[in-house]
């Protein structure tokens, strides 16, 4: 079937999704991101700077796109996931689920029954996606759980397990604050290596997807070409950090050349 959610087509080709971050709600910011042809493009809710206003001006503009709208929510709460998808966001990404009881409530909360509890109201989402939003929800909207403590990785059997879950998303920083590294994107060590492999590889192993929050595009394609079925690269903001930095710094190395 045809789907409306770019990140499903995207599977069903046998790719890997490319997702971007956005920590700045800035339409102009988005519309610069979104120039680059992203198959998903995700509004952080947790640690990024936007609110539910922020949400309602900048999801239209990931949707002319053609990337998946998809909101990290900033904590398991249920209305402030139902509210991110009834403004039309066709992902979830829920931070520091820990247990199969946290995963079930995630879970339900972005299904409609009979699949699962969220409340009917797609008040944006409707004009985003039709009128027949409702018959085509649960089929559209991805649900990931975000693996990123001691505790997700020892209950992760009893997380896969829960129906309806479309997948995990392991936030590298957090799992390696809780693994006693400081927090990166990017993992070199070992333990840390072997770790995000054991998650992909279980993960695959129930038929559900895994993505990463990546640093950059060269550590990104590896992951990619080892089995992660999303991939995060950077964010708004660090772009333009690091463009700011590049500019300037080439800059003065013309100069003092010069001098």
């Amino acid at each position: 079937m045809a789907h409306l959610n770019r990140i499903h087509q995207v599977w069903a080709e046998g790719r890997t999704a490319v997702n971007g971050w956005i920590a700045v709600p800035s339409v102009l910011g988005v519309e610069a991101m979104a120039k680059a042809g992203w198959d998903a493009l995700t509004v952080d809710m947790q640690h990024g700077t936007a609110d539910y206003a922020d949400l309602l001006s900048i999801l239209p503009v990931i949707e002319k796109s053609g990337a998946a709208p998809v909101v990290r929510v900033p904590w398991l709460d249920e209305a402030a996931i139902m509210r991110a998808l009834d403004a039309g966001a066709l992902g979830i990404i829920a931070p520091m689920i820990e247990t199969r009881e946290d995963t079930e409530r995630l879970v339900s909360t972005c299904r409609y029954p009979p699949d699962g509890t969220r409340s009917f109201g797609p008040v944006r989402a409707r004009l985003a996606w039709g009128d027949d939003y409702a018959s085509i929800a649960n089929q559209e909207v991805l649900v990931f759980a975000m693996v990123e403590t001691r505790l997700a990785v020892a209950n992760l059997d009893a997380i896969l397990s829960v129906p309806g879950l479309s997948g995990i998303y392991v936030g590298p920083s957090d799992l390696s604050l809780s693994h006693g590294f400081q927090p990166g994107f990017d993992r070199t060590e070992p333990d840390m290596l072997a770790l995000i492999a054991d998650i992909r590889a279980r993960s695959a192993a129930r038929g559900l997807r895994c993505c990463l929050h990546c640093g950059s595009p060269v550590y990104a394609a590896r992951a990619a070409a080892e089995g992660m079925d999303l991939v995060t690269i950077g964010s708004d903001a660090r772009f333009v950090e690091a463009g700011a930095m590049a500019c300037i710094n080439q800059f003065r190395e013309s100069a003092d050349n010069k001098t």
